[in-house]
């Protein structure tokens, strides 16, 4: 950061005055009081800061009509073992700045917050009382060193459509296979809105989750299993200029899946109980604090005990709700063993993927919405995917297949609500789908109630491959199936008044950096027309068709095989 930009910061910082600490509250959060109340002044460089502590990027998001939220993490040394980020064991004051141009000229909010070490010097800022349906920018300073800018939002007034909503969603990451350049490539679309579906990271140690041919980059540390682990795991993630590039072009919505912890965890279940590992609880608690620190959450979701509350509903206006959902904390345990399975205990009425009181939530959401589109961001697969083509039906075991009831109950709720258009938005399979929702899905002719849009991984199996979308044996077997695609990328979305628009977009390769980017195919949700739409499918190279021809057992080992 140049020392021009550093002194345009403390000038205006003087300005606009600061906002408060929220007394008595957790280190590292803070509010906006609603107006400048005093001078920031020009803070001394604390002398333990010998190098630049915004190697981490910043961050904003949950977004409503009069705020955001702002998030940082100081660390000096981002990959020090013990997850301290090479900062000294004291708070530090970390001023931050919200502006209404592009330019960092007119400063609108401005205030002080404390970066502590019990929470890893991260920060947390939630602003208020912005106008609505408005951009923002911001950044932070500490002693004098200035971070990055990074772009925010608001929402529209909850009585307003607003404009048409861009919003991209993305899922699993593996940093080991593969370079995060759909991170960069979304960033460049300048959404309005980012949800993260699951798997930011990964807790695996070096060589242990390979691709063909070899993992591209390594992980630092062991497996994850301490708070040091975690943090350590979340900042080298976070160093990657293509993520921090995309957390800086948008205000995002993150919930995790499975690896932000332990492969397939269910509740207070590990993934291999045969294996015993009587600290789980505490690991768990130490990736959820981990999580809380590395991301923009409102102080809603602090961890408290061995819980955290994760699902939260954010409202677009009244374009969009969405409703974030956790289908791994208070999940029964996977039936039959986990995996694929013809698992009759997968229809018990009991087994529930979200527990009673999230399913409770949820149902009541939809009740009382008002909204254009109904919009869950959550995990794992919705709708049936049987990968057998006889008599038998043989799913899988940690996606909604696994807990059929759950499912029913869930899609009868929101028929019974008269939820307008409900949109179910899912990650965790490394591969794009795209798909009608029924309450019956043994009967083909029977009406479609919902549609899926399925994200593929950032980078998770290595580069893919293309294939004819027709060619895949799930489409046959099950026809509510419209789209498939074996490549990496993200989805993009434009959600207007009268139809929400999929881009389904890929990148050639990730094992090496800086591909382009593409359109593999568009589907289009009609208000009030449940289902997919295609309304554009790029032509396939010939030479491609030869390239892969993909088995119902390609999908399953993909999906399944962890060490």
């Amino acid at each position: 950061m140049s020392q021009l930009n550093r002194r345009h910061f403390l000038v205006t910082g003087l300005a606009a005055g600061a906002g408060a600490a929220v007394p008595g509250a957790v280190p590292g959060v803070a509010h906006a009081d609603g107006g400048p109340v005093a001078a920031a002044g020009r803070s001394l460089a604390p002398r333990e800061l010998r190098a630049d502590p915004f190697t981490l990027g910043v961050a904003s998001g949950d977004p409503d009509h009069e705020g955001f939220v702002l998030w940082t993490r100081l660390a000096q040394e981002p990959l020090a073992e013990d997850g301290l980020g090479g900062m000294p064991q004291r708070p530090f004051t970390v001023h931050w700045q919200v502006y209404a141009d592009e330019r960092l000229r007119r400063v609108v909010r401005a205030g002080v917050a404390t970066a502590a070490p019990e929470w890893g010097h991260s920060v947390h800022v939630e602003v208020d009382r912005l106008p609505a349906d408005r951009e923002y920018w911001y950044r932070f300073r500490v002693g004098p060193y200035v971070s990055p800018a990074g772009r925010a939002r608001t929402a529209p007034h909850p009585l307003s459509y607003g404009g048409a909503l861009s919003m991209a969603f993305v899922s699993c990451a593996q940093y080991e296979h593969g370079y995060f350049t759909s991170y960069r490539r979304l960033a460049e679309e300048h959404p309005d809105l980012v949800l993260h579906l699951g798997d930011y990271q990964y807790e695996y140690t070096r060589d242990t989750y390979t691709i063909p041919g070899g993992n591209v980059r390594d992980h630092e540390g062991p497996e994850t299993e301490t708070l040091a682990n975690y943090r350590q795991r979340h900042a080298q993630y976070k160093t990657d200029p293509d993520l921090q590039a995309a957390h800086a072009a948008a205000p995002w919505l993150v919930v995790w899946d499975d690896h932000e912890v332990d492969n397939n965890w269910a509740g207070e279940v590990p993934e291999k109980p045969e294996i015993p590992q009587p600290d789980f609880p505490a690991r768990r608690a130490a990736a959820f604090r981990a999580y809380y620190e590395n991301m923009p959450l409102r102080r809603t979701s602090i961890p408290r005990g061995v819980g955290m509350q994760l699902y939260r509903r954010v409202r677009w206006g009244r374009m969009a709700t969405f409703h974030m959902l956790d289908t791994r904390q208070y999940r029964d345990d996977q039936s039959c063993g986990d995996g694929y399975r013809n698992c009759p205990a997968a229809a018990d009425p009991a087994r529930s993927i979200t527990g009673a009181e999230q399913e409770s939530w949820l149902l009541d959401g939809f009740r009382h919405s008002r909204a254009q589109w109904d919009i869950l961001g959550q995990q794992v697969f919705f709708a049936q995917r049987d990968s057998d083509a006889g008599p038998l039906k043989v799913t899988s075991m940690d996606a909604w297949d696994g807990y059929v009831a759950s499912r029913q109950r869930i899609t009868q709720g929101w028929v019974d609500a008269g939820v307008r258009n409900a949109v179910v938005l899912t990650g965790d399979v490394h591969a794009h789908w795209a798909g009608d929702l029924k309450l019956d899905y043994d009967d083909p002719t029977g009406p479609s109630v919902g549609s899926e849009l399925v994200t593929t991984s950032i980078s998770t199996t290595g580069d893919g491959a293309d294939s004819d979308p027709a060619a895949h044996p799930f489409l046959a077997i099950n026809p509510h199936l419209k789209f498939y695609n074996n490549q990496r990328g993200y989805v993009l979305t434009t959600i207007e008044r009268d139809q929400l628009t999929a881009d389904f977009k890929v990148v050639p390769l990730v094992t090496e950096p800086g591909a382009e980017v593409h359109t593999r195919a568009t589907f289009v949700i009609e208000d009030r027309v449940p289902g997919v739409q295609e309304t554009y499918l790029r032509p396939l190279d010939p030479a491609m068709r030869a390239q892969q021809q993909i088995t119902a057992e390609d999908t399953v080992r993909q999906e399944t095989e962890r060490p």
